[in-house]
This record gives structure tokens, C-alpha cells and sequence, in this order.
């Protein structure tokens, strides 16, 4: 984008969190792509947490550094860069998402659970909340990136979002806030504590997301993709809390109950024996799985994203959520091959390899 934000190498501030300030009226020019670079992927999920939409956060990052490039000539360095940055993507995103509605998952409906034995009703018109993957966003904390906290978020009206995430999340002070708002820091301070009401009101609870795999939890996924290979419903139905939720955006049924959950993949899920291979990623701090599905052909093809929340400890674990995404266009936005060939047998990566977190 060219060279227009200037900074000296010798005379440099910080702000609170030690990032260098641009000076202005310095006489040598620093690269614009190469000061913005490293904070694209905490933008990512700035815009993430904002817009609940991979596709559209893409799009706001974008946006956010085409504003940042025709400004950068009259930034007078009152802040570092990141600073900046953010200032300019939350506003990017504030505009975006005026008049927008919120990007919900099914079981954030308000409808009640469906019977296995239900009819599957598609709504398409739906802008249903989309997962991240790892590798696009980078984040101190991995809670502030899961599935249910960032379908919490869209609960709040965009502003609120914009409050909880700049005090809660970057941990910005109310008059940092205020000033990125153009609001009061009364103003900011009131949104705060609407916001933190209505997630303690719709039961948000403060998961921990770990950043590495235990053994424990690297053999429950093992089990998991090797009981959908085989297709074991009883195996699925054991490796599930009693009380596991599925949910399948675009589809607005959602399920609840281990035995539940059994019946729906072993009456609704088209593949038999060795028909559905799976392979492990990484989607918004908590493991997943690209599920593909053999063809008339003989090899396989995308077939859903599974994100699983998992829950307990030791040889306790088991999955207790399940939200398995039918946009096809995830699976290359993931890294995940677009088919799989005849003779494909999946096999448990184990510890270390494939399913580890991407820092």
C-alpha cells in the first residue's frame, strides 16, 4: 500500500500495551504493509468477535487497512499503531453491522428440541454465525474466540458488542473506550453493565479453553472420528454427555440428549460403515473436524464441519456440544482438501501433529 505512516527508529513511545507509538514529523518513512502485517490476524478476530462471520470479517479486515492506508498521512502518532488500527476497525465494523440482524446458531433460537424422528427444515435466509479457524486469528485468550461466547455476543446490540469487547476482551480503560465511541465514559460504563446482564441472563459461563491437547481429551477425539468411520451409534452415544446439544446451521433443527443426538446421525446421516472420514482441525480455540461423505463414485466429499465442545476431566471427558456447520465453502477456508480419494482410511493423528492448536 506504499510508504505513508512515518516513524523515526530512535525516538518511539508506547502505550499501555508496550507497542510503539508513530512519531510524526519524522524524517525517515517505514513501510505501511510492514507495520500493519503483524496485527492482521488480531484484527481477524477483532472483527470476528464483531461480525460473527468468518466471510465478513475477511471483508472488514480489508476494509480496516484501506481506511488505516488513506489516513495514515495525518496520524500523529497520539497512540501506537495498533491502537489505531483497532480504533479504525471497530468503527469499520459499527457501520457494517448498522441495520444488520444478529448471526445466531440454531440453538440460540429459542425453539425447543427437535425428535430425531422431526422433518429437517432448512432456512437459507438465516445469516447463521460461521466458525474461524485458528490459523486466521491470533488471540491472548481462547475463551473470547469460542463458539458460544462469540454467539453470546450477537445477542448484544452492535454498540454493547463493541463496549464489552474493548474493555473485557482488549482490556482498553472506559476512556479509551469513550474516545474510540465518541461516546462518555458514563455512556461506556452503562453499555458495560447491560451487557455483562444480559450474558449473565442468557447463561454464559467462563469455559476454559486449553491451549494444548491432554492425553485424555487426544484419545476421546481419536475414539470420536473412529466411531464415525465405523458408524457405531453406541460408541458416538457413550463418547456424549448425557445431556450433549447438536445443532446444524443451515438447518433449524437442534437436538438434545446423547440417546437423542445417536437416533438423528443413525436415521438422518446418510453414510454407513466406512463411509464418513473425518479430519481434525482447529475452529475458534476448540477442536473440529471436517466430516466428508462417500460419493456414488467411491471417494468422498465435504460433507459438514463439526466444532465439539468438550467437557469433565481425565478419563471423564466427553463431548457435551456439537455445532455441525453444511457450508461447503468452509472446508477450503479451513485448509481441508476439496475430496478425498477412494481408498482413504482415517487415521487418530494422536498427540502432537495435526489436532494440536495453532499458537
Amino acid at each position: 500500500m506504499g510508504s505513508m505512516v512515518t516513524e523515526r527508529a530512535t525516538e518511539r513511545r508506547s502505550d499501555a500495551a508496550g507497542e510503539p507509538s508513530v512519531v510524526p514529523g519524522s524524517e525517515e518513512l517505514a513501510d505501511f504493509d510492514t507495520l500493519t502485517d503483524r496485527y492482521q490476524r488480531e484484527l481477524m478476530a477483532h472483527c470476528y468477535r464483531m461480525s460473527g462471520s468468518l466471510h465478513e470479517a475477511e471483508d472488514l479486515v480489508q476494509e480496516t487497512l484501506l481506511r488505516a492506508w488513506r489516513s495514515s498521512a495525518t496520524f500523529q502518532g497520539r497512540s501506537s499503531v495498533r491502537t489505531w488500527l483497532y480504533r479504525i476497525a471497530t468503527n469499520v465494523c459499527l457501520s457494517d453491522l448498522e441495520a444488520k440482524p444478529r448471526r445466531p446458531l440454531p440453538t440460540g433460537l429459542g425453539t425447543a428440541d427437535s425428535a430425531p424422528s422431526d422433518e429437517l427444515i432448512t432456512d437459507d435466509e438465516v445469516p447463521w454465525l460461521e466458525p474461524v479457524p485458528d490459523t486466521a486469528t491470533e488471540v491472548a485468550d481462547r475463551d473470547t474466540i469460542r463458539l458460544a461466547f462469540v454467539a453470546a455476543l450477537q445477542h448484544l446490540p452492535a454498540r454493547q458488542r463493541a463496549v464489552l469487547i474493548l474493555r473485557d476482551v482488549l482490556r482498553w480503560s472506559a476512556a479509551e473506550t469513550a474516545e474510540t465511541l465518541e461516546t462518555t465514559t458514563a455512556a461506556v460504563n452503562s453499555a458495560l453493565q447491560r451487557a455483562h446482564a444480559q450474558l449473565a441472563a442468557r447463561g454464559l459461563t467462563p469455559d476454559t479453553v486449553r491451549p494444548s491437547l491432554e492425553p485424555a481429551q487426544q484419545q476421546l477425539l481419536d475414539a470420536y472420528l473412529e466411531a464415525f468411520w465405523r458408524k457405531d451409534i453406541d460408541r458416538i452415544v457413550a463418547l456424549l454427555t448425557y445431556d450433549a446439544t447438536w445443532d446444524m446451521p443451515p438447518f433449524l433443527n437442534h437436538y438434545r440428549g446423547a440417546e437423542a443426538v445417536g437416533q438423528l446421525v443413525g436415521t438422518k446421516c446418510p453414510g454407513g460403515l466406512q463411509d464418513m472420514p473425518m479430519l481434525p482441525t482447529w475452529a475458534n480455540g476448540q477442536p473440529a473436524f471436517g466430516l466428508y461423505m462417500r460419493t456414488p463414485e467411491g471417494d468422498f466429499e465435504p460433507f459438514q464441519l463439526q466444532v465439539l465442545q468438550l467437557r469433565g476431566s481425565g478419563a471423564d471427558q466427553r463431548v457435551e456440544h456439537v455445532t455441525a456447520f453444511f457450508d461447503m465453502r468452509l472446508f477450503a477456508k479451513f485448509g481441508l482438501p476439496p475430496r478425498l480419494p477412494a481408498d482413504f482410511v482415517p487415521v487418530p493423528p494422536g498427540p502432537g501433529t495435526a489436532t494440536t492448536p495453532t499458537p
